[in-house]
């Protein structure tokens, strides 16, 4: 009954028999291997465009390695200032970069809007500034909600008339994909995304995600960069595995679709209590949303696991092996809290 993180979680079925498999036999390290050549082949046709991919093992890597390949460490690197590469990730863009500028910006619901990163944007050719690199945009955003394809295009579009490179970070990028029930490549290339960090650790994996380069120029440092920061595997297979199991029969995005219909779930019954209401829309698989004070403290004596993300405040994550039975017992304990908390005010 844990909802702090879709992290809790462990892996599917599928992923595990993936990796059973590849544990057979012998393969070559480093990523030579039939496994790992054909995650990139998978990624090809999923995305319905040629690109270059590298399997990593956790998404700050994938992050932090995708905009080294971005952004100088003279650069500057503009953000949402909730988000996971600014505020929960140790400093390890910067550290990558070499010394690159997080720039966050301010925006409501987890998402920028093109007239705030226009306005950010300076400094290019002035020797006294960090000169501008790349935007960084998080589909799932920190708040659970969704950026559409004309919304990614309408930012990419003020990113390339500035000379600048689109990273996505996509933690959720299954729970958005199947949400918004548009094609992989609507949400990425299309809309002018350069490089997507392509989680699937915290949708059934245990640890693997992929960095995916549609601008495969940019792509060129990047083995280099894997190899420094230590994610270039000698047993890469078995991060590899994990890919080829997640994609088999779409499993992926089944999973996301179980975990956004629970969120959806829990958020109505939440909403639909005294007392409560969301902090955001929940478009995905995270649910924010006030809660009286009894009701928290029940919960938590109730053993339910979630982050309050502020006072009275609860960030609720639903996951791809979240359970009705359990979304049914949190709505019921809250409800009974509530209500003995009416019955004691009259």
């Amino acid at each position: 009954m844990n909802f702090a993180s879709d992290n809790v979680t462990g892996a599917c079925p599928e992923v595990l028999q993936a990796l059973l498999a590849a544990n057979e036999g012998s393969a070559m390290p480093y990523g030579n291997d039939p496994l790992t050549e054909a995650v990139e082949g998978r990624l090809v046709a999923l995305f319905g465009c040629d690109l270059k991919a590298f399997p990593v093992a956790t998404g700050t890597a994938a992050n932090a390695l995708a905009l080294a390949c971005l952004a100088p460490p003279y650069g500057a690197i503009y953000c949402h200032a909730e988000a996971h590469i600014n505020v929960d990730e140790c400093g390890a863009p910067e550290l990558m970069t070499g010394g690159a500028k997080l720039v966050p910006l301010a925006g409501e619901a987890g998402k920028l809007t093109p007239e705030t990163l226009a306005a950010a944007i300076h400094g290019a050719g002035v020797v006294h500034h960090n000169q501008p690199a790349a935007v960084s945009l998080t589909n799932e955003t920190e708040a659970g909600t969704l950026y559409r394809p004309e919304e990614l295009a309408a930012l990419s579009a003020v990113a390339r008339e500035h000379g600048l490179k689109v990273h996505l970070d996509g933690a959720r990028f299954a729970n958005a994909v199947a949400a918004l029930g548009c094609s992989p490549a609507d949400l990425t290339w299309r809309a002018g995304v350069d490089v997507l960090s392509f989680g699937a650790t915290k949708n059934g994996c245990l640890a693997a995600e992929a960095v995916v380069f549609f601008d495969k120029a940019a792509a060129e440092a990047f083995p280099y960069y894997r190899k420094r920061a230590g994610h270039l595997f000698s047993k890469m297979r078995m991060i590899s595995a994990q890919l080829g199991g997640y994609f088999e029969d779409e499993i992926w995005l089944r999973n996301a679709r179980h975990a956004n219909a629970m969120a959806r779930r829990l958020a109505e019954g939440l909403a639909a209590l005294p007392g409560c209401s969301l902090l955001h829309p929940c478009e995905a698989n995270e649910v924010f949303v006030a809660v009286p004070a009894p009701a928290i403290e029940r919960l938590r004596e109730a053993g339910f696991g979630f982050y309050e993300w502020a006072p009275g405040q609860l960030r609720l994550v639903c996951a791809w092996n979240t359970e009705e039975a359990d979304v049914a017992r949190f709505l019921e304990t809250a409800a009974a809290a509530l209500e003995r908390g009416d019955s004691a005010a009259r």
